[in-house]
């Protein structure tokens, strides 16, 4: 039997770039977006799907501005990362892996990030925060609210991907 023939990849790196473009854009793969970039590129739309699903970083829901990282991985789990997942799910209004209303916050869950000496841990983004209580939760996510139009600062302070105690 006789393979459909398929068109050649689009040439250096084509479909990544725009994917990344779209990406940028508007912070996930908007369906039309992906029907226009196969069009434009004359690959057909199961190419830029399976390109696109591929890879992590890219999603087919709208993302928050802040993604903030549950760790669930054993030694946050143990030290209370479920209860962390909890107040995070109560106090947003979300469940891991949605996003909230106002496009705000993308909860999502994570099984380590490699602080497993600070746990249990959670991640804003590249900022780091470790030796959590649940009650410390709505001041860091509130500061993340605060810094919208403004720079961050004040008590909380970033950590740069290193881990922190709040």
């Amino acid at each position: 039997m006789p393979l459909i023939p398929q068109p050649p990849p689009p040439a250096g790196g084509a479909l990544l770039a725009r994917l990344h473009a779209i990406n940028a854009e508007h912070g996930y793969l908007p369906e039309e977006d992906l029907r226009r970039a196969a069009d434009d590129l004359g690959v057909p739309l199961s190419q830029v799907y399976s390109a696109a699903s591929f890879y992590a970083a890219f999603s087919f829901k709208p993302r928050g501005r802040h993604t903030i990282h549950a760790c669930q991985g054993t030694a946050c789990y143990i030290r209370g990362g479920d209860k962390l997942l909890e107040k995070l799910e109560a106090t947003l209004g979300v469940k891991a892996g949605e996003t909230t209303g106002d496009r705000l916050f993308t909860l999502e869950t994570v099984y380590c990030v490699g602080s497993c000496s600070i746990s249990p841990v959670i991640r804003v983004d590249g900022d780091t925060y470790g030796r959590l209580k649940a009650d410390r939760l709505p001041r860091i996510i509130e500061k993340y609210r605060l810094a919208e139009g403004q720079e961050a600062g004040g008590e909380e302070q970033k950590a740069g991907g290193r881990g922190q105690e709040a």
